[in-house]
């Protein structure tokens, strides 16, 4: 695929551009890490200034739960949400609060406890309260892949590893988002909820084609119970039960739904993987087991890149299933500036063709404004191995890369492809045609 032969007709070249820092705060075991005190960012209000020059109105931006009121729900420190947030209010930039990212909870009301949703819902009343003129918000980023990290393959805490502790995780943070909004709307009726996930999508070999229809049907879960969607007909309805959720509370969803006002795509090269049955030739770490086959689970665009969908694509999966507004909420690619201009192209030029053909994508998120600490080995341990985003920030401070021009004139309206290197990307292929208006 060449994405410089795109070239969308002028009047869809209306997508908005946002951005977003890498704000996660994860336990494993019994230590939390902090991106944004890894970056850094903790300490530079100045970063905000950055982030108004490249032209970005809406900026995903965190006031977590672990950071403001880490020892006990009564003793919240707002000092550093203030500063900031009353800053983005002073040049004009739009947050969407985000509560918890990837993380657990603090450790008196961690998502393994009952206590999660209801203090949860506490806090986000109280940031409400603080902050009446923010209308956008993420309560729990990425729920569905947080259960699958914590629940399902063990990273972080509680490290659990079955179907059971996923679906428990899971099914506790799709709670505390809707409670978390039901406060949050007490205060200010107009908050709308941005809910975030991962927009992933399997390949297989025949053999393990059961496995993989089984993840694509998984993928829209938080989607699926946040829109009432999970009834008894629903795919999925069995295994849930028989994982540990019960029917009153499957049902709770379906009688009070809290459908997202906007659905956030997190979509990165990574996302759309491949099971391969024949495992000869293949690391032993990436090998994998459903119990009843063993196969491989890697990326398509190293295995079979030729089945690869693209993001566009997958937008249409999204609209066609719920018909809700769509932002690209997380774009990003740790390689070289090159590398990462041609990914930012093409998911660009992949969203306006998915607006094309009838989606309602809005807007697409430049993430990670100043880079990411150790996501090669899922935040599982500490190496300080660091990816730059539009910014670096290894010097301590924030030192715009070329990136940062692409973004510019990208919000300024000027075609992506006018400003995507010359050559092909390392996951790119050719291919007759990526149009999906038929």
């Amino acid at each position: 695929m060449n994405v410089n032969r795109l070239r969308p007709p002028a009047h869809s070249l209306n997508l908005e551009i946002w951005g977003g820092i890498e704000c996660t705060v994860n336990r494993v075991n019994d230590q939390y890490q902090d991106q944004v005190k890894r970056s850094g960012h903790h300490n530079r209000i100045e970063d905000i200034d950055c982030i108004a020059d490249l032209g970005i109105s809406v900026l995903r931006y965190p006031v977590l739960w672990e950071r403001t009121a880490p020892e006990h729900p009564e003793h919240l420190d707002w000092r550093w949400a203030d500063e900031r947030l009353n800053r983005l209010r002073d040049v004009a930039i739009r947050p969407i609060v985000g509560l918890v990212h990837h993380g657990c909870g603090p450790h008196y009301a961690t998502f393994d406890s009952p206590a999660f949703a209801p203090e949860l819902a506490r806090y986000a009343r109280r940031v409400a309260e603080r902050y009446p003129w923010v209308m956008d918000y993420t309560p729990v980023n990425e729920p569905l892949t947080t259960a699958r990290f914590a629940g399902l393959y063990g990273h972080w805490y509680p490290h659990s590893r079955s179907d059971k502790g996923f679906v428990r995780l899971l099914l506790r943070q799709v709670q505390a988002t809707i409670q978390a909004m039901a406060q949050i709307r007490i205060v200010q009726p107009g908050a709308r909820l941005i809910q975030t996930d991962d927009l992933s999508y399997v390949h297989s070999t025949p053999g393990v084609r059961y496995q993989a229809d089984f993840e694509n049907e998984r993928r829209f879960l938080t989607w699926d119970l946040l829109c009432g969607y999970v009834t008894p007909d629903h795919a999925l309805w069995n295994y849930l039960l028989e994982s540990g959720a019960t029917e009153a509370e499957l049902r709770a969803f379906v009688e009070n739904p809290c459908p997202p006002s906007v659905i956030g795509a997190n979509h990165y090269v990574t996302s759309e993987r491949f099971l391969d049955e024949y495992t000869a030739g293949y690391p032993d770490w990436i090998r994998s087991t459903n119990g009843t086959h063993e196969y491989v689970d890697t990326e398509v665009v190293r295995a079979a890149p030729e089945q690869r969908l693209g993001i566009g694509k997958l937008l249409m999966q999204v609209w066609e299933r719920y018909k809700l507004p769509i932002v690209v909420t997380e774009a990003h690619l740790g390689d070289c500036v090159e590398e990462q201009k041609r990914w930012l192209g093409e998911v660009w030029q992949q969203s306006q063709e998915a607006k094309l053909a009838g989606a309602d994508v809005q807007a697409v998120t430049i993430w990670a404004l100043f880079g990411l600490y150790d996501w090669h080995c899922l935040l599982t341990r500490q190496e300080n191995h660091y990816e730059p985003g539009a910014f670096n920030v290894s010097s301590g401070r924030a030192i715009p890369t070329d990136l940062v021009e692409m973004i510019v004139q990208l919000a300024k309206g000027r075609p992506a492809d006018e400003l995507i290197p010359s050559g092909e990307g390392w996951w790119q292929m050719e291919q007759e045609s990526l149009q999906l208006i038929s």
